[in-house]
């Protein structure tokens, strides 16, 4: 269990020093306790006291990696129940699964068409990281060869799924090397498996049929000295399945139930009869509270939305998507290229930047920051008024790079262009568009 504000308390150096940005050391204790500090916030901590306070000061759900190399990704960590309490920080795995009996040059031909769904968002690549083999009939030969082929030609991480512990020991073999998750320990096969994970050091997935099951299961392994679990209550009824979803993440971080507190995964794959069906309970569960979603295939039409809900969900409410203030060149402009200016929220310059690309007409866009607002909500805040626009273009350092005086604002902060000439007397001010869709007319006329 995790300890106390008070037992931290008794750990501390109780210097009241206020390095660690609080006024005294039993408000960092509180803070510890509740998960609003780190530990490394306190420099005088001795190394026996740290070594007890990891608890504390660990996440509730505890974080690990899955996989290797590029598309390796870290799940668990989480702190809160409501992404606005504070923020969600491993966003959902997506996967998709295969069969064991699956011949190789259809499995080649998946693994292509899977790899190239990667789509650039707001700077992020966007795209799917695991692929589940699932045992057809006890062939272990078959199943590692699965595992192979997809670890050894392909960047997808590895998901094993067989409750056979020769099959499951025949896999690990195959593909070890890239850190698969193990899929899954049962009442049954427990000791087995958690054997096989103990000694090749690889998470581990534990199913059972409620909750309670899961607790015991994971207390077993956990006293095996297993760390990296992943939780399955089981239950393939949507409803029920959301409820235990819920209820895993709420003992974790409410209840501080420790046995409860990793990752989870969830199938759509057995939910559903159709591709749709599952789109929309994998959603769910990017939602509430699936760390892990085996689907049965990858689609354009369903993993494209799903990565963009997973980019919605999985960044910081209280922190703005922003770019770095300052000047852009797109399609290597000169000193005639025309300027352009918005404000630096993240998805606006993404969308503006793209549209120039894509008219190939050399430009300089010029990027105010605007605290990650928008144009027309920046205008209405007062974040883009005119004599900021004017300020900021003077002092920007576009005047050494162009001989011209012409700058077009966004057609969203007409309103501003009286106030942009007077403090930018001489100058050119053109209203441009108020989509970006309609860039590229407009710089080309």
């Amino acid at each position: 269990m995790a300890l106390t504000g008070i037992q931290i308390f008794k750990l501390l150096p109780k210097t009241n020093c206020k390095e660690c940005g609080v006024p005294t050391c039993l408000a960092f204790a509180m803070n510890l306790a509740s998960g609003k500090a780190e530990l490394d916030s306190c420099p005088y901590v001795s190394d026996e006291a740290r070594a007890q306070l990891s608890e504390a000061s660990a996440p509730p759900i505890r974080p690990f990696t899955i996989g290797k190399g590029v598309r390796k990704a870290g799940t668990g960590g989480e702190t809160v129940q409501y992404r606005h309490e504070k923020t969600f920080y491993s966003p959902t795995l997506l996967a998709a699964q295969v069969g064991s009996d699956i011949a190789a040059a259809d499995l080649e031909t998946k693994l292509k068409t899977w790899n190239a769904f990667q789509f650039e968002r707001v700077g992020f690549n966007l795209r799917p990281e695991l692929v589940a083999v699932k045992d057809a009939g006890g062939d272990a030969a078959a199943f590692a060869a699965v595992a192979k082929q997809i670890a050894e030609t392909s960047e997808f991480n590895v998901i094993l799924i067989t409750e056979d512990a020769a099959v499951m020991k025949a896999g690990v073999e195959a593909c070890g090397f890239k850190r698969p998750l193990m899929y899954a320990a049962t009442e049954a096969n427990a000791d087995d498996f958690g054997a096989i994970a103990l000694e090749n050091d690889l998470p581990l997935a534990i199913k059972a049929d409620s909750v309670d099951g899961l607790t015991a299961l994971s207390e077993k392994l956990t006293g095996m000295g297993i760390k990296d679990l992943v939780l399955d209550p089981g239950s393939r009824d949507p409803k029920q399945s959301n409820q235990d979803m819920i209820g895993i993440r709420r003992a974790a971080l409410k209840d501080s139930n420790r046995a409860v507190g990793f990752p989870t995964i969830a199938f759509p794959c057995e939910m559903a009869s159709n591709i749709d069906v599952e789109t929309m309970l994998a959603a769910m569960y990017i939602a509430k509270y699936g760390s892990i979603v085996v689907l049965s295939d990858f689609t354009g039409e369903n993993v494209f939305p799903l990565l963009l809900e997973r980019l919605n969900i999985f960044t910081d409410p209280q922190r703005p998507m922003t770019v770095t203030e300052g000047i852009y060149p797109i399609n290597n402009p000169d000193e005639n290229s025309r300027v352009l200016i918005t404000t630096n929220f993240a998805l606006t310059y993404f969308i503006v930047s793209g549209e120039i690309e894509a008219s190939k007409v050399p430009t300089w866009l010029l990027i105010k920051d605007s605290e990650g607002l928008s144009v027309l909500t920046a205008w209405a805040a007062g974040k883009f008024a005119g004599d900021d626009v004017g300020m900021f273009v003077k002092k920007s350092g576009i005047t050494d790079k162009i001989k011209h005086q012409e700058i077009v604002i966004p057609g969203y902060a007409a309103a501003i262009v009286g106030d942009v000439e007077e403090e930018l007397p001489g100058w050119t001010i053109t209203v441009g568009p108020r989509e970006a869709a309609h860039i590229p007319g407009f710089l080309k006329a």
